[in-house]
C-alpha cells in the first residue's frame, strides 16, 4: 500500500481495518449494510452509466460510492482509469476481489468524499450512481462533487426519481437529510453546460438492492473550465 501526492491510498487490496477518512460512524452503518449480506447489489454495472458513458473517450474516472465494484470493474474494462471511493471497508473488500477476479487495476480510496484528499479538477468523468451523500454545511458534498472534475470533463449524477419528496415518517430514511440532482444542479454557474437533466425509465439490473426502482433522475454536466 502507498499514498500518492494528494494522500490519496492506492492498492490493488483496499484495507478495511486502516487508513480511513471520514466519520468512523457512517463507516460502521455501512459496514453492517453490507455484512448483513453475502452480495448487496446486482453485480453488474448501473444502466445510465452504461448509456451515459458510450460516447466518452476513456481517460480518469471517480467513481463515488463505488460499493461492491460492478460500475468500477465495468469502467476499467472499458479502458478508464479508475479511482473508487467507498465508505464500507467490507464493500470495498469485495470490490477488489471482482477486480482481481476481471484482471483489472482499481485505485481504491476508503473515505468518505469530503475526506478523501482528492486531487482538484483531475478527473475526466466523476461518476455518482444513486449515491447516499448526506447534506453538510455549505454543500461540501456537492461541490466536492464539482470540485473534482477536470475543465472539459463530466459529472454524471444518477439517483431514483421521487425519493427526494418523500416522508421522512415513512420509513427510517429522511430524503431532506442528503443530497439530491437538483440540489447540485443548482450550483452550476458559467463554467459549466448542463448536458442532460431529466427523468427517464431506469435500465435496472436484475436482482439486488434498489431493484424495485422504476425511474431515474438523470444530471449530465460538462465542465467548459
Amino acid at each position: 500500500m502507498t499514498r500518492d501526492n494528494a494522500g490519496t491510498t492506492t492498492s490493488r487490496t483496499p484495507s478495511s481495518a486502516d487508513g480511513y477518512a471520514g466519520d468512523p460512524a457512517v463507516r460502521a452503518e455501512w459496514d453492517d449494510r453490507y455484512a448483513d449480506r453475502p452480495q448487496l447489489w446486482s453485480g453488474r454495472p448501473n444502466g445510465a452509466l452504461v448509456a451515459e458513458v458510450a460516447g466518452l473517450t476513456p481517460g480518469r474516472v471517480l467513481d463515488v460510492g463505488c460499493g461492491e465494484g460492478a460500475d468500477a470493474v465495468w469502467l476499467a474494462r472499458g479502458g478508464w482509469d479508475v479511482t473508487a471511493l467507498e465508505v464500507s471497508g467490507v464493500a470495498l473488500d469485495r470490490a477488489a476481489g471482482h477486480a482481481r477476479d476481471a484482471g483489472v487495476t482499481v485505485r481504491w480510496v476508503h473515505a468518505e468524499l469530503t475526506e478523501a484528499a482528492l486531487p482538484p479538477g483531475s478527473f475526466d468523468l466523476v461518476s455518482a450512481q444513486y449515491p447516499a451523500l448526506p447534506r453538510t454545511p455549505y454543500a461540501a458534498n456537492e461541490r466536492a462533487l464539482l470540485g473534482a472534475v477536470a475543465p472539459g470533463g463530466v459529472l454524471l449524477l444518477v439517483h431514483h426519481a421521487g425519493m427526494d419528496t418523500g416522508h421522512p415518517h415513512d420509513s427510517e430514511f429522511d430524503p431532506a437529510a442528503y443530497v439530491w440532482p437538483a440540489m447540485v444542479a443548482a450550483l452550476l454557474d458559467d463554467d459549466w453546460e448542463l448536458e442532460v437533466d431529466e427523468q427517464r425509465p431506469r435500465v435496472a439490473p436484475d436482482g439486488g438492492a434498489g431493484a424495485h426502482h422504476t425511474d431515474d433522475v438523470v444530471l449530465r454536466a460538462r465542465r467548459l473550465r
